[in-house]
């Protein structure tokens, strides 16, 4: 299902899948995917999971303190290749990591079925040492709307949605997750109109 006939089943769009439309006149959000965290009327928060930082995993531990140079040569090969991903233009210099519910921590907020979100400096301590969640994505910064913005957004043929696929959301192949998820819900992105319907 997609756009305001999920909102009437549920009313909120958390755990899904924002996709920006071909249209979309925020350059910050050209091509992105983002997950939805929460979604209340009060507005929503999300993390997009398609844009890269230039930033490698070990170099924001040094930069944190958690480990020195030396260490940081002997991080666990899945801590090595953890990418971080700009999260959106919201508090970029503050870290958020969406996992699985192996890892719980008293910050560790559940977002729906086995995906979790910390935002402490724990998180990052734990996968340094190769005890962090089975699944993690790292992501700088967060993706916000305030009150009715993101429901506008949606109207107005910003984005379409769809249910987060878990698989996706936490395989390393960011450079191809806005195509693969268009294609599993079977939109092919040649065929989209950046013009909204009314009817």
């Amino acid at each position: 299902m997609m756009g305001s006939d999920m909102q009437a089943k549920s009313g909120f769009l958390d755990h899904q899948f924002l996709i920006a439309m071909p249209g979309m006149q925020d350059e910050r959000f050209a091509r992105s995917v983002i997950y939805l965290c929460a979604h209340s009327e009060e507005g929503a928060m999300g993390i997009i999971i398609n844009q890269l930082q230039e930033l490698d995993f070990s170099d924001l531990l040094i930069q944190l303190g958690i480990l020195d140079e030396k260490q940081a040569i002997r991080l666990p090969t899945k801590a090595r290749d953890l990418q971080i991903c700009n999260g959106g233009p919201v508090d970029r210099s503050r870290g958020f990591v969406l996992h699985s519910d192996d890892y719980m921590v008293e910050s560790t907020m559940p977002v729906a079925g086995e995906i979790c979100l910390t935002a402490t400096v724990d998180i990052l301590r734990a996968i340094s040492a190769g005890r962090g969640p089975r699944h993690a994505l790292m992501a700088l910064g967060y993706s916000g709307w305030g009150a009715g913005q993101l429901e506008q957004e949606i109207a107005e043929n910003g984005w379409l949605t769809c249910p987060a696929n878990i698989d996706l959301l936490f395989d390393g192949d960011i450079d191809n997750k806005y195509d693969r998820i268009l294609a599993l819900i079977g939109v092919n992105p040649t065929h989209l109109s950046t013009q909204a319907g009314h009817a």
